[in-house]
């Protein structure tokens, strides 16, 4: 119901229950939330890309069909365990995770498409937070994180309706990076993940976390958590290693 594929310094994680619209059942929860942990020990795997199988979903959220059937099922909802919280699963991840949207972001799935660090889409996307239309309100973040990405008005827009957001409406709204044909999705996610691979692996870390951790604070706070952070992982860089590397950084402008 998960698979893994490692290939060189990125790793491609596949939500694989299209038949069940990849939804999160408790079994899938509790696989990503290994396959995470093992991708962000593995020194090998500098970028992840997550996706799901077939055209049709990403995922379409929590197994509706699997909490039926379970009556301590819903306080998945609310969970805090990464096991069970799969948006918590993937924010855990120290490295770069990019977010290779192939169909149906719904409600818990739209929850885990935001904890992405990038978002590339099919044109086949669809994002829609279903959580008042069926009475409950988030506990995965999409009630912060969604209007911190396209502001509160239009964040309360699809919240408060229900309404789908298409691929095309996400990108003009700044939610997600870009739109391309399902056949160019992976290919552009792979190609992205690879640019980023090329970067050394500790740096995409820290960097990450400087963006995320000040993100989260005021413009005052975070320019003083870059200036202390920046300072320490700054002062073991020596006049050589930016030379070795300045080459190579001109003849990519170049190129690009």
């Amino acid at each position: 119901m998960l698979l893994v594929e490692k290939t060189g310094p990125i790793a491609v994680v596949t939500f694989n229950r299209p038949e069940a619209m990849n939804a999160l059942s408790k079994a899938l929860r509790a696989a990503l939330r290994q396959a995470m942990v093992e991708l962000d020990t593995d020194p090998a795997v500098k970028v992840v890309v997550l996706t799901g199988a077939g055209e049709r979903a990403f995922t379409a959220g929590l197994d509706l069909k699997e909490l039926g059937t379970d009556p301590l099922g819903m306080g998945a909802a609310n969970a805090t365990d990464p096991a069970e919280n799969p948006a918590r699963a993937v924010l855990a991840c120290s490295k770069p995770i990019i977010g290779a949207i192939n169909g149906v972001a719904i409600t818990g799935g739209f929850e885990v498409a935001l904890a992405c660090d990038v978002l590339i889409c099919s044109t086949n996307a669809r994002f829609a937070d279903t959580h008042a239309r069926v009475g409950i309100t988030p506990g995965w973040g999409l009630s912060q994180k969604l209007s911190r990405a396209i502001g509160p008005y239009r964040a309360k827009e699809l919240s408060l309706t229900g309404n789908f957001l298409s691929a095309e409406q996400a990108y003009d709204w700044g939610l997600v990076n870009r739109v391309v044909e399902p056949a160019e999705l992976m290919p552009t996610a792979l190609k992205l993940a690879a640019e980023m691979a090329s970067i050394e692996g500790d740096i995409l870390v820290t960097y990450k976390s400087m963006i995320d951790d000040g993100y989260a604070l005021s413009l005052g706070d975070g320019l003083a958590l870059e200036h202390e952070r920046s300072m320490i992982h700054n002062a073991a860089v020596t006049p050589e290693m930016v030379e070795a590397r300045r080459a190579a950084v001109q003849a990519r402008g170049r190129s690009q």
